[in-house]
């Protein structure tokens, strides 16, 4: 955490991921004709820029990281966000989380490049929700919630007892245990092509009760945090944009209506 006054309440270091897996170049990067994914026009402003001014205006944050190939050069082509330094990304996600959990420890507050549609309303209700005794926090949000919204718009599901979920892109990373949890990840990353041995490191029995969807949301969380050794917790977002990122041409399409169909401030 940062203090900008010692009477103040400390405030978060967040990341940014805004890296290319193995520095490959992004298809819709190269349709827009700009350098890096990260740059890509959101309604007129790089999608990049969208997250930082959220999370500037985030009064929970203070300083913020932006990790990708050639940081320093990415953060020079945009307005730069006072307080924003840039680091190089690692070949992965998890690789880079846990080289920036090195440099700037716990808590780390978590979010990628894409997250066009990122607010400081979300960042708040999320950052209240993360608490002990949890290590790691991942915040979803229910389908109920996005499809109310956005009946059309098509989004990664995961399937329990109790409903369907889709990820939200932030992630709270409280304590030195979360670490566990990145090398966990880690762990998939690298067996991402070989879904038995990803089988075999998820475990047995947390495997075979999603898969028969015989789990809540809330009992593969404790399932999971056995197998890594942590307290991990989840954060249901009563925003359905939460869970909107720009990962497709249609993504983009429904971000760019939504930014230009909300009200004013």
């Amino acid at each position: 955490m940062s203090r900008d006054d010692p009477g103040e309440t400390p405030k978060l270091t967040a990341l940014v991921l805004a890296g290319s897996r193995e520095g490959r170049a992004d298809p819709m990067a190269v349709a827009a004709g700009v350098a890096h994914k990260a740059l890509l026009p959101v309604a007129g402003v790089p999608m990049l820029l969208r997250v930082l001014q959220a999370l500037r205006a985030s009064p929970e944050i203070g300083r913020i990281v932006v990790a990708a190939q050639g940081a320093d050069d990415l953060l020079a082509s945009i307005v730069v966000v006072p307080g924003t330094i840039g680091r190089d990304a690692a070949g992965s996600p998890s690789g880079t989380v846990a080289t920036m959990l090195e440099e700037f420890g716990t808590p780390l507050l978590v979010t990628t490049a894409d997250h066009a549609l990122l607010t400081p309303s979300m960042l708040s209700w999320f950052v209240a929700r993360c608490s002990d005794p949890a290590d790691a926090v991942a915040a979803v949000a229910g389908a109920q919630t996005i499809l109310a919204a956005y009946p059309d718009t098509r989004r990664t599901w995961l399937r329990f007892r109790d409903g369907r979920v889709s990820g939200c892109n932030l992630f709270m990373f409280r304590t030195d245990r979360a670490t566990n949890v990145v090398e966990f990840w880690r762990s998939l990353e690298h067996e991402r092509k070989r879904p038995l041995s990803m089988a075999w490191l998820v475990g047995p029995v947390a495997l075979l009760a999603y898969m028969s969807r015989l789990v809540t949301l809330g009992m593969m969380v404790r399932l999971l945090g056995r197998r890594t050794g942590t307290m991990l917790g989840v954060v249901r977002m009563p925003f359905a944009e939460a869970a909107i990122d720009v990962d497709t041409p249609a993504d983009l399409i429904l971000v760019e209506a939504i930014i230009r169909t909300a009200p004013a401030g």
